[in-house]
């Protein structure tokens, strides 16, 4: 009947990818359905969807398969996926990434954890759980998350052909970055190769999960009275942990120097302070740590520490009552 495996009514094979700007999911998505489309001779779409501040904001990015005797006339955003591959796995604290999710259906996780822990924080209950360090494999090869992660979407979609995705990888990079074609090519063979499965079935009855749309908090029927913002420009319940990708600063406190660099560069103020006395008992304003609630690890401030008190090392993602804990290893 078809070289795809599930379809749904439509006959349609759809994939979402849960991502946050700057980690290579819109790029990933295009490479995705140009290999279906050009190896396969599917049809298929692509789109994604992401707010005016990309960088850093949720992503989503949309891929649609059909048989080619099949039209596509639908382009709006993926609410029932068959895979949703999740770039980030801190984005379930934000946003609802199983939604929609089939029964049965696949979820691919950028995570060095156990299967128990993200089943238990993404409150997945049955169907395909997939596990992919893909940001360790990018950092041994020196690329994106998104090339680890769509070997390992390749291994999960049995019906396309790896070896299309290899030659549309040395078409993206050749041209203006041949140096990349290489490290690229490794990084999803290596995201193939390495990327874990556990299956629960799923009960004979059981129904996929719930689709929501998220509304936004103020609208015309619940604004303040006039439209007054009470909170203006307040950032106190602001988390930008999500936004991380992979990296955090560490202070050295015993050689930093206190001069302050660090601080004019950050542009979200993680840099704490308190105020003391230096060795002669003049008033000095001395730094007592990093708040990283705030920190979204662009890393400026390891790059201007003239001491090096300040250094990037791999984040390392846990959960302690439903909020994201970071720890930090060599």
């Amino acid at each position: 009947m078809s070289i795809l495996t599930k379809t749904n009514e439509l006959w349609f094979f759809e994939i979402r990818l849960e991502s946050i700007g700057g980690m290579g999911a819109n790029l990933a998505g295009k490479m995705l359905a140009e290999s279906g489309v050009l190896g396969l001779g599917l049809n298929g779409t692509n789109f994604s969807s992401y707010g005016s501040e990309k960088k850093g904001s949720p992503v989503k990015s949309f891929v649609r398969f059909c048989q080619p005797d099949v039209e596509i006339r639908d382009h709006s955003p993926i609410e029932q996926p068959d895979v949703i591959g999740l770039f980030h796995e801190a984005l379930h604290t934000t946003v609802n990434v199983l939604s929609g999710l089939k029964p049965g259906g696949v979820v691919l996780v950028n995570s060095t954890r156990s299967f128990e822990e993200i089943r238990r924080d993404l409150q997945f209950p049955y169907g395909t759980l997939a596990l992919i360090d893909a940001m360790g494999i990018a950092i041994d090869e020196r690329t994106r998350v998104n090339t680890s992660m769509l070997g390992a979407l390749f291994r999960i979609c049995d019906f396309l052909d790896p070896d299309t995705m290899r030659q549309v990888i040395r078409q993206t990079f050749e041209k203006k970055y041949p140096h990349l074609v290489e490290p690229n090519l490794r990084t999803f063979e290596r995201g193939y190769q390495e990327v874990r499965f556990q299956t629960i079935e799923a009960l004979t009855d059981a129904a996929g999960m719930k689709f929501e749309r998220p509304e936004p908090l103020l609208g015309y029927e619940t604004q303040v009275l006039g439209g007054l913002i009470r909170t203006q420009g307040n950032s106190m319940l602001k988390d930008l942990s999500g936004s991380r990708q992979g990296y955090l600063p560490e202070l050295d406190l015993a050689s930093c120097i206190h001069c302050a660099n660090c601080d004019s560069v950050c542009p979200d103020l993680c840099f704490v302070w308190e105020s003391g006395e230096d060795k002669r008992g003049r008033q000095q304003m001395f730094l007592k740590g990093i708040d990283y609630q705030y920190c979204k690890g662009c890393l400026k401030c390891v790059e201007i520490c003239p001491t090096g008190s300040l250094s990037s090392l791999r984040e390392e993602v846990g959960y302690a009552d439903n909020h994201r804990v970071a720890h930090v290893f060599n």
